[in-house]
C-alpha cells in the first residue's frame, strides 16, 4: 500500500498538504514548518548549529518511509508510525487541530479553517484501519512525502 503526502501551502509556523491513497485523496494534512535540513556533520540528527532543525517545530524531510501500526503510549492507542525518519523519532499519523505541539508528526483532517484541521478523529480512524487492513493482507505500507 502506498500513501502519498503532497505538501502544498508553506506557512511560517505550519504546512498544509493532502494525503492520497494511490490515486484517491483521503484528507488534508497539517505539519510543522518545512525547514532546509542539512546534516553537516553526518550524525543524523539535524540539530547541530546550521543544520536547521528546531525541536518540535520542524516537518520531517521529504522521502519514502515504511509505516507500521504500533501502540502509542502518548495517545494510549494503536496509531500509524513512520520508521527510519532521519533525525526524528516517534513520527505518527494522528488527529490534530493545530500545528502547536505536532513535534514532527502528520496531522490528518479537513482543512476548512486557515492553519487548522477539523474531523481529525474520523480520518485518524479511517487511515489507521486502512493501514491495518493492508498489513493484515501481508502488504508493506509506505508513505512518500513530496513538495
Amino acid at each position: 500500500m502506498e500513501l502519498i503526502l503532497i505538501r502544498k501551502h508553506f506557512k511560517e509556523t505550519y504546512t498544509i498538504g493532502t494525503l492520497h491513497l494511490e490515486q484517491m485523496v483521503l484528507c488534508s494534512t497539517l505539519e510543522d514548518k518545512v525547514r532546509d535540513l542539512q546534516d553537516i556533520n553526518h550524525d543524523g540528527d539535524f540539530t547541530d548549529e546550521g543544520e536547521g532543525k528546531v525541536y518540535g517545530e520542524t516537518a520531517i524531510p521529504c522521502g519514502r518511509y515504511r509505516v507500521i501500526i504500533s501502540y502509542s503510549p502518548k495517545f494510549k492507542k494503536p496509531l500509524p508510525l513512520l520508521l527510519d525518519v532521519p533525525g526524528f523519532k516517534y513520527i505518527r499519523i494522528h488527529s490534530l487541530r493545530t500545528a502547536k505541539g505536532t513535534e514532527g508528526c502528520i496531522g490528518v483532517g479537513e482543512n476548512k479553517t486557515k492553519g487548522q484541521l477539523t474531523n481529525g478523529p474520523y480520518y485518524e480512524t479511517l487511515i489507521t484501519q486502512k493501514i491495518q487492513d493492508a498489513i493484515n493482507r501481508g502488504e508493506e505500507v509506505w508513505i512518500t512525502i513530496k513538495e
